[in-house]
């Protein structure tokens, strides 16, 4: 069977042992490919699958995409415990060994930038929620004669609609305070557009949705800091934190990965070095 080469991330050397028996997409142990003061973190995977015509395919997969997205964030998870990682999109294959020394070789001065800004940081994630409002239920039928007109009805909408507005508005100043104060203790922020609860499942109106590139020394800081805003909000306001990741929000800059990664890219994704 011919296989390829996945890349998880790049990083510097380190010495710090993965996890036991740790596995990545297709089920094989990850392994480290140094070149220089770099290092691809690689495992093989079948051509069968991630040849440009197969990522193709598999991009209507959704339990496909879902089973390769969660064992390419397992083996990130488990570099961000021993070292700081720059993750690369998933589904960035190479024919073999050679491509990847090739593509480190090629975009090492952006790789390098990019990881000296990274070092010992890890990225916390804030999202603040507007619990939703249940539409109040209809009264039961009561005996007696019916209302006149509709205006006591309305006015009670129209009471239940600015309280509403007035919770959202709430919402907003909140996340707005909160996220101005997260920033000023963090080394970098990142706003990304709100979730839709749709698509995340989450409940409520989403109105911050920030990352935070935070010096690991200072996370238990960080985490006390969001817990004691989060104890302040007001009610139908919900603050959720998560992380710490890897550094996926801030792993794009200084251009570490907009260019080709080669020819010898064997996979649809040829873009290294940027956050999935």
């Amino acid at each position: 069977m011919t296989t390829l080469r996945y890349v998880y991330a790049v990083c510097r050397p380190f010495e710090a042992p993965l996890q036991a028996q740790l596995t990545g997409v297709s089920g094989d142990p990850p392994r480290l490919l140094p070149h220089g003061d770099l290092v691809a973190v690689v495992s093989h995977v079948p051509e069968a699958d991630f040849s440009e015509q197969a990522l193709r395919g598999h991009l209507e997969d959704l339990d496909w995409l879902t089973g390769t997205a969660r064992a390419h964030q397992q083996v990130v998870d488990a570099l961000t415990a021993v070292t700081t990682p720059l993750p690369l999109r998933l589904a960035t294959v190479f024919r073999d060994d050679s491509g990847v020394r090739v593509m480190l070789e090629e975009r090492e001065a952006a790789f390098g930038r990019t990881l000296d800004r990274l070092d010992g940081c890890v990225e916390w994630g804030v999202k603040v929620h507007v619990e939703a409002e249940p539409e109040p239920a209809a009264a039961p039928a009561a005996p007696g004669p019916k209302p006149a007109s509709g205006r006591d009805y309305l006015r009670q909408r129209r009471q239940q609609s600015r309280a509403k507005d007035d919770l959202w508005t709430q919402a907003e100043k909140f996340a707005t305070g909160l996220h101005r104060s997260l920033s000023d203790t963090a080394e970098d922020a990142r706003l990304h557009a709100p979730q839709d609860p749709r698509l995340s499942g989450a409940a409520g109106r989403n109105v911050l949705n920030a990352a935070y590139l935070v010096r690991r020394d200072a996370s238990e800081e960080f985490v006390e800091s969001v817990d004691r805003r989060a104890k302040d909000d007001t009610p139908g306001i919900r603050v959720e934190l998560t992380g710490p990741w890897a550094a996926y929000s801030f792993a794009g800059e200084e251009n570490a990965g907009e260019e080709n990664a080669g020819e010898e890219n064997a996979g649809e994704d040829k873009n290294a070095g940027e956050a999935p």
